[in-house]
């Protein structure tokens, strides 16, 4: 098989976007747009992958380094057009035989699907695949002109086509493939003479078609292309990412009475078998074991969750938190890095955050596990079958043995063995008739207050 690569266009400006974050870093199912669209080219079998970036966005460089090594940076600088875009990697890509594949950065929805064909077309003897799709209105998108069998002539911008042209409805998605050579070179002839003084990519289908190259055109679904431009876009790509993961796990035996009202992220991994009730979220970092029940209005991020789990209503489970099977997590309890062994139980309004719970252990309401003193954090361990009264704040670090109980109330502040009950807190002393006094003289106060014209 010919060898593959990528050039990952992501030097604009996005300033439609109105935003301090670079558009490449704004995210669609919890990932970058860029890291979309780097593991969609990846999928694709590109064993090289370039980002042509600009000078005016430090966090895009940071962010491709750290995933691709310094290697995969090509700089545009100045910006003059998507040619000179490309032109800008050719340098990365010297040494590199085979096809090149040029991809746009802010198109969070695609997918290796979409993108395969391009290769196909190469294989089949095309010397230059275009991505073309068929959107409900052009507007203002380049036409795709053709002529017998389909060979692409030309693309016409909107702004320069004819009425003839614009009732074409082949549109161009901005991404093409083809030999690293012969792309490269095609690109070398363009100029820049034009309204805006800037190298089009486009220009390079004419050149080829001129110098007798075979150019044909692979149409995607418009939702595949669909860039994230501003705002408005970003909302309307990250619903057709919802609407497909929701088909995805519903297709899986995910048991969903409203899926519309729940959200996934990119790598969100439920088994079948599991029920989730309306309005939960899943950010990243979410595996899910069959049989678990996620009930409403729970937000679940970084969590692994265990066979016959319960989860919620209103429960939150932090990075770390690891529910085993047939635990209970409920309502407005939240889990943070906490290990929680089979038939643990913390049902009502609880803070767990840094340690373990032993199998069978029961967290009653209100317990907090006290692991923050300002400056580090610290572990509370529970042995298997304690038993923890409601409202016990656990000093961390601290470590409750098997079988051991709190008092209700109670702040733990040393080690309790296992089997044993502690208690700590104050003594109640019980004022026989305080209360009714207390009220007696405050009605009293009240009145004379009232006599004297007061309130």
């Amino acid at each position: 098989m010919t060898a593959r690569a990528a050039v990952i266009l992501a030097a604009g400006q996005g300033t439609r976007m109105k935003s301090p974050i670079p558009k490449m870093l704004h995210r669609v199912g919890g990932r970058t747009l860029l890291d979309r669209v780097i593991d969609t080219v990846l999928e694709t079998g590109c064993e090289r992958v370039v980002v042509v970036v600009g000078t005016h966005s430090p966090a895009v460089r940071e962010r491709v380094e750290a995933r691709l090594g310094p290697a995969a940076i090509a700089v545009q600088d100045p910006p003059l057009g998507t040619g000179h875009a490309v032109l800008a990697a050719g340098p990365a890509l010297a040494d590199f035989d085979g096809d090149v594949m040029v991809v746009n950065g802010d198109c969070p929805l695609l997918q290796p699907e979409d993108l395969d064909p391009l290769f196909s077309l190469r294989a089949a003897g095309t010397d230059l695949a275009l991505l073309g799709f068929r959107p409900a209105d052009a507007l203002l998108y380049g036409r795709i002109l053709s002529g017998p069998d389909d060979q692409v002539l030309r693309i016409v911008e909107a702004r320069d086509a004819s009425p003839g042209e614009l009732a074409v409805g082949d549109c161009y998605a901005g991404m093409l493939c083809a030999d690293r050579a012969q792309l490269f070179d095609w690109l070398s002839r363009i100029t820049n003479a034009n309204a805006k003084g800037e190298y089009y990519l486009t220009d390079a289908v004419a050149i080829a078609a001129g110098k007798g190259g075979r150019v044909k055109a692979h149409y995607a679904p418009e939702s595949a292309v669909m860039g994230a431009d501003t705002p408005a876009q970003l909302a309307q790509a990250e619903a057709v990412f919802q609407q497909r993961r929701r088909a995805h796990f519903l297709s899986e035996g995910v048991v969903m009475a409203a899926p519309e009202t729940v959200h996934f992220s990119w790598d969100t991994r439920i088994e079948a078998g599991v029920q989730v009730e309306p309005f939960v979220v899943f950010a990243p970092g979410v595996s899910i074991e069959t049989g678990a029940v996620i009930r409403a209005f729970s937000h679940l991020e970084g969590a692994k969750v265990g066979p016959s789990a319960l989860i919620g209503p209103y429960a939150r489970l932090r990075p770390g938190a690891d529910i085993g099977e047939d635990v209970h997590i409920g309502n407005f309890v939240e889990v943070k890095k906490v290990r929680l062994d089979k038939g643990a139980k913390a049902n009502h309004l609880a803070y767990l955050g840094d340690g373990t719970v032993g199998a069978g252990a029961n967290i009653g309401a209100g317990t907090i596990f006290c692991n923050y003193d300002g400056f580090d954090k610290y572990e509370t361990h529970i042995g298997p079958g304690a038993f923890i009264g409601s409202n016990t704040a656990i000093v961390a670090p601290r470590s409750i043995g098997a079988g051991a109980m709190t008092g209700s109330g109670s702040v733990i502040v040393r080690d309790v063995p296992d089997d044993t009950l502690a208690v700590a807190r104050g003594d109640q002393s019980n004022k026989v008739g305080w209360a009714a006094a207390f009220r007696e003289r405050k009605r009293a106060e009240k009145a004379a207050r009232k006599a004297k014209g007061g309130s």
